[in-house]
């Protein structure tokens, strides 16, 4: 994943297509290497947006994953700014939290933003990479991101993923000189990862309510112009039991192509839709179609067409 632009100061948001991720800038005595002489330690907080709560996996968008740091020194001052779990403020409220990063210059942020191709590729692979990995994966990068820009970090507190203790074990034994807390509802009870929380929010919901689907986004970089009276297209939380994101899914579906980016369609909830209104394809190479094998030449020896055969391949999804 690169480092791109900051998706939440722009309007609108980039097609998103591919994951990324993006750090805030560093003080200017951790960018200088000041603060590595002082042994400076700092203190992090980590959580997501887009994953869905109680296990209830979210059906469209990105998953983003949010790192907030800061010196402990500066941590009196983060008490008092009014960070807290982002589900539980309004929207106004986060943006003006979220505000807040370029106000405290001591209080820096990373996120990792997970594109919903490249969540719904990972889970279709051959040996699938379920969810977790991918949120591990970015949990870790970011710490180890951190790390690698000179940040001497001390403490680190993170919103459960899966069973608190083992994935706190886990976080210890690759990082052993960060001491870790790893609880649920960690957002509200640690305003560090309150402020992660924020990020992580803003950050995606700039990207559903304002999505640019990259299909529509012409060769020479060309947005989509809109019509004055084309009502917004209104996708709800993207949680598989949001109406507004039932009829998101089910009008937004076309019966032979199935969806554009911003759906994650390796869910339960898309797979059924697809299944229902959907047309079916017949692939040729299918084995239980030989009229279709036979347009390209059959192997005699495993009954795979002989184009794949060729190309030395052994169906469609390794193209």
């Amino acid at each position: 994943m690169s480092t791109s632009i900051d998706p939440v100061n722009l309007s609108p948001v980039p097609a998103l297509q591919d994951s990324y991720t993006f750090h805030s800038q560093l003080p200017g005595n951790v960018a200088s290497g000041e603060a590595a002489k002082q042994n400076e330690e700092w203190i992090m907080g980590i959580d997501e947006a887009g994953r869905g709560p109680n296990n209830e996996l979210t059906d469209i968008g990105p998953m983003v994953y949010a790192a907030a740091y800061c010196p402990l020194s500066f941590k009196p001052t983060l008490e008092d700014i009014g960070f807290d779990d982002s589900k539980a403020l309004s929207a106004e409220t986060r943006q003006s939290l979220w505000e807040s990063f370029d106000v405290h210059q001591p209080l820096c942020y990373s996120s990792t933003t997970l594109s919903p191709q490249d969540i719904s590729s990972n889970m279709l692979r051959r040996v699938p990479v379920n969810l977790n990995r991918q949120a591990e994966d970015a949990t870790i990068g970011l710490i180890r991101s951190a790390l690698d820009r000179g940040i001497n970090i001390k403490e680190c507190y993170v919103d459960a993923l899966g069973p608190a203790p083992q994935w706190q074990a886990r976080l210890s034994a690759i990082f052993p000189t960060i001491n870790f807390t790893v609880c649920p509802k960690a957002d509200s009870l640690f305003k560090i990862v309150g402020a992660a929380s924020i990020v992580a929010k803003v950050t995606r919901d700039r990207y559903v309510h304002t999505w640019i689907d990259p299909e529509d986004v012409a060769a020479d970089g060309t947005l989509p112009v809109k019509a004055e009276d084309e009502e917004p297209i209104n996708r709800g939380s993207g949680y598989p039991s949001d109406p507004k994101t039932q009829a998101f899914l089910r009008e937004s579906l076309d019966p032979v192509f199935g969806y554009k980016g911003i759906v994650r369609f390796s869910w339960a909830t898309v797979k059924v839709i697809l299944d229902k209104q959907g047309v079916e394809c017949k692939w040729t190479d299918d084995t239980s179609q030989p009229s279709a094998a036979s347009w390209f030449g059959a192997d005699a020896d495993n009954g795979r067409p002989k184009m794949w055969r060729d190309l030395g391949v052994s169906g469609v999804g390794e193209l």
